[in-house]
């Protein structure tokens, strides 16, 4: 029973993040039929799942002078999903929602794209059986700060990196990954990935394949191995897409 409600959630936050993507498709190509040639919108996608938990998310990058220019950028995501984990000795299921408002700013300092975030955070957590003691239990709207880092030091290497830090339960996100040019189709290379909040940590090592196109988009994926401090581990997986407009 509790798989089928991580499925039905996955399906229902899949379903509503691919309307947030096609509205904010519709909303580029409208904005931009003055200026056809400048691309102000980066629409994105993923998923991420272990034995233990899944996420689905969606979201837009708006930088009205351009996504590839220094200047205003904001962001918008959404997502959901469920994770289980230990009450005590009592196994807990979460069904967590997530909105993202997040104004911000991107720099291209050398070779670099450095964009930093600030904004709204709403998250809703539902735990089954309900957890008092959990901090994140219920709705709450807080601070979520960020930062996004890509850099080609060379025409055959990228550094991509990533935080960010939320005001609810002290929750974070951190990624690093290095890659080099494979078969001049797309980069390939090991991440790294610590994630959590007051009640909880994840860690996770593995390799990625990044810059994979197909037509107008862009895909990503990984794979490793995760463990967190419930004493768990396994293996996770994620692919993620984007599109620019």
């Amino acid at each position: 029973m509790r798989w089928r409600r991580l499925v039905g959630v996955a399906a229902i936050t899949a379903a509503v993040c691919g309307c947030v993507i096609v509205f904010a498709n519709a909303v580029a190509k409208a904005g931009a039929a003055d200026t056809p040639d400048i691309e102000r919108f980066l629409l994105f996608g993923g998923a991420d799942a272990w034995r233990n938990g899944g996420f689905v998310h969606g979201g837009l990058l708006w930088s009205p002078g351009g996504i590839d220019k220094e200047g205003f950028t904001a962001k918008l995501m959404a997502g959901s999903g469920a994770y289980r984990y230990r009450n005590g000795i009592t196994p807990t299921v979460g069904f967590a929602t997530v909105l993202d408002v997040l104004p911000g700013w991107r720099f291209k300092p050398g070779g670099a794209e450095i964009s930093v975030f600030a904004g709204l955070d709403v998250q809703h957590h539902h735990l089954r059986p309900d957890d008092f003691a959990n901090p994140a239990r219920g709705t709450h709207a807080g601070l979520r700060v960020g930062a996004d880092l890509w850099w080609e030091p060379t025409a055959a290497t990228m550094t991509n990196a990533g935080v960010s830090f939320a005001t609810i339960s002290h929750g974070y996100w951190s990624r690093l990954a290095f890659g080099w040019r494979a078969f001049d189709r797309f980069y390939l290379g090991p991440e790294a990935l610590a994630l959590g909040d007051d009640s909880y940590h994840q860690w996770r090592v593995g390799v990625h394949a990044t810059a994979f196109k197909t037509g107008a988009f862009e895909w990503s994926v990984g794979t490793g191995y995760v463990s967190d401090s419930d004493h768990r581990s396994g293996i996770y997986g994620r692919i993620g897409v984007l599109t620019r407009r």
